[in-house]
């Protein structure tokens, strides 16, 4: 028991954790630490392919039965893929927990990676990469972090490319999941009123035989390259801009101080410091942020913000005056104390969702082997003071060590 999860280890590594609670609707999720760093770049885009081809038929399912099993009861399947993770998760009512867990067990160890299917889904992704290429507010990320760290497959796109999308193979696509599909980097993750006990029946049952497996490809730390400003020409009404630099990773100690710093400057309140220079105070803008991405040995920091192309200018000088003072004034007690407030009250709403409360323990657990409470996380944001704000943010925001996108 941890706290208000409680945990489970498989004979062969695959954990699980469930937090019970007292809702008609279950969550289940699994996820393994695999993802867009662990490809090759011949396999550029391989991992995102295969979370897309999880849906496309098993020995005993069809596409379209798998679509089915979990909608035709009210039911939700979905899956993502992240720079380090690929994740499948299912919500549904707590009477159709057992369809669900052997559903998501059926397409993750048993999809049969159709030459049809893989050419057909590989056109679909095709058409998510080229509706992403019109959306510069999310693909300038991606161009930031390729500049960011251009020599690591870190710093590649999820997507893969049309050329990359034409190897994949089902010989390719078999030996990446042998080569990184480790089974002590499984986390089987539920939140929903159902026992303990029958969770880890359900698991034991379904996931157990996995034989057991691990990652045999090793991954390198990646090295950034910092200082630079690249200009990109695109054909947008704005001008866009993000301004990115190296961050912590996981387990670095400074990593709750910048989450702190990151959601004073430009996190998801209204009140962020980006937010109100640029957009609240002067309306120079609609969208001012910034993201704090942590990987398990580097981190990446993303400040973005787009604007009228005459108003660039001052916007860009806004936005380094915001970074300056976090430099060099020290942030007020109650200031801080009402940032640590609101950081953790997001938190905490987040957590409300049973969906999101499911997937973060899930990558906490998979990450750290342990997952915070809320009074844990109030402790660690509560030891954080306005020297250490300032300490992280003379390193991190050091405009030596920021990169400089713009989209024009």
């Amino acid at each position: 028991m941890n706290g208000q999860f409680e945990t489970y280890t498989l004979k062969n590594g695959v954990r699980l954790i469930h937090s019970r609670n007292r809702s008609e609707v279950t969550h289940f999720g699994l996820l393994v630490h695999t993802g867009t760093r662990d490809e090759t770049e011949e396999e550029h885009g391989l991992a995102h392919f295969m979370e897309h081809m999880f849906f496309k038929g098993t020995p005993r399912k069809s596409a379209y039965q798998i679509i089915s099993r979990l909608e035709d009861v009210g039911g939700e399947i979905n899956a993502y893929t992240t720079k380090e993770e690929t994740a499948i998760y299912a919500s549904f009512l707590k009477g159709d927990v057992r369809k669900a867990i052997e559903l998501i067990q059926d397409i993750f160890l048993h999809s049969t990676f159709s030459e049809k299917e893989r050419k057909k889904e590989a056109e679909v992704i095709l058409s998510e990469i080229q509706n992403y290429e019109d959306t510069p507010s999310e693909l300038i990320f991606d161009h930031a972090e390729e500049l960011l760290f251009p020599h690591h497959s870190i710093g590649r796109n999820i997507l893969g490319t049309e050329k990359s999308l034409k190897r994949f193979q089902n010989g390719l696509v078999e030996n990446f999941r042998d080569i990184n599909y480790a089974t002590d980097e499984i986390v089987l993750c539920s939140v929903g009123n159902i026992p303990f006990a029958k969770m880890k029946e359900y698991a034991d049952r379904f996931f157990s035989d996995i034989p057991t497996r691990s990652r045999s490809r090793k991954r390198i730390v990646p090295v950034s390259e910092l200082g630079k400003e690249t200009l990109m020409k695109r054909d947008t009404f704005q001008k866009h801009c993000v301004i990115s630099g190296e961050a912590y990773s996981y387990k670095n100690n400074n990593r709750i101080a910048l989450h702190l710093l990151n959601n004073i400057l430009g996190g998801p309140g209204m009140n962020s410091r980006l937010n109100m220079a640029l957009r609240e105070k002067r309306g120079y803008t609609y969208s001012a942020e910034s993201h704090y991405m942590a990987y398990t040995d580097i981190g990446a920091l993303n400040i973005y913000f787009s604007c009228d192309k005459e108003r660039f200018d001052q916007s860009m000088e806004i936005a380094h005056k915001e970074m300056k003072k976090l430099r060099d004034k020290l942030i007020p007690e109650k200031r801080l104390n009402d940032a640590r407030r609101q950081l953790l009250g997001q938190i905490a709403i987040s957590s409300d969702n049973g969906e999101h409360l499911m997937l973060s323990m899930g990558k906490s657990f998979l990450v750290f082997n342990q997952v915070d409470s809320l009074t844990e996380i109030e402790k660690k944001l509560a030891a954080v003071t306005s020297e250490k704000l300032q300490e992280v943010a003379r390193e991190i925001l050091d405009p030596a060590r920021l990169n400089t996108l713009i989209y024009e």
